[in-house]
Parts: structure tokens; C-alpha cells; sequence
């Protein structure tokens, strides 16, 4: 089961957290309780998964190089957020000049 979590995060973050939520305690082991993975789920669903993934790899905590990790997969999905933002104006603007 593990191996179909992975493959499903390397097209969709949210069907993995799905994956992990339904097949395993990963989620709120890491977590502690069910409300930041909830969030994460809808805001920032890489540094959800990653922080998850991270936290059960070693000492159940993140120490280190799992730091820069962890910030790469924000900047992940901040730049995801700013790309979705970018594509709706510059459609809404294409759409509007047409008139």
C-alpha cells in the first residue's frame, strides 16, 4: 500500500493525503489531531503530505536537512497558489478585452 500512496502523490498530493487518511494513522500520528491535516488538505496539500512523510521517516520529528525539505515543499505550493491566481486574471483580462 505504500508504493500506491507514492504514485498517487506524484499526480495529485490531495489523492495521497486521501490514501493515507484512509489506509493508515500516518496523518494523525504526525498531526495529533485531524484539524491541521484537514487545512492542509485544502491549502497547502505538498507541505501536508511532505511533513507527514518526513515526520515518519526518522525520529517522529523533523530535525535538519528535513527543514529545508519541508520549506521547499511550501514554496511548492505557494507557487502553485500564485500560478492558479496568475492564469485566472490573465483569463479574466483576455476574456473582457474581446468586448
Amino acid at each position: 500500500m505504500p508504493c500506491f500512496i507514492a504514485v498517487l502523490a506524484l499526480f495529485s498530493p490531495r489523492l495521497a493525503l486521501i490514501g493515507m487518511w484512509l489506509f493508515n494513522d500516518l496523518l494523525t500520528e504526525s498531526f495529533g489531531n485531524w484539524i491541521l491535516p484537514f487545512i492542509g488538505f485544502f491549502v497547502l496539500p505538498w507541505t501536508t503530505l511532505a511533513y507527514a512523510l518526513l515526520w515518519s521517516l526518522g525520529t517522529n520529528e523533523l530535525e535538519g536537512i528535513e527543514w529545508f525539505f519541508l520549506a521547499f515543499f511550501f514554496f511548492l505550493d505557494l507557487a502553485s497558489l500564485g500560478g492558479g491566481q496568475r492564469a485566472r486574471t490573465s483569463r479574466s483580462s483576455a476574456g473582457s478585452s474581446s468586448y
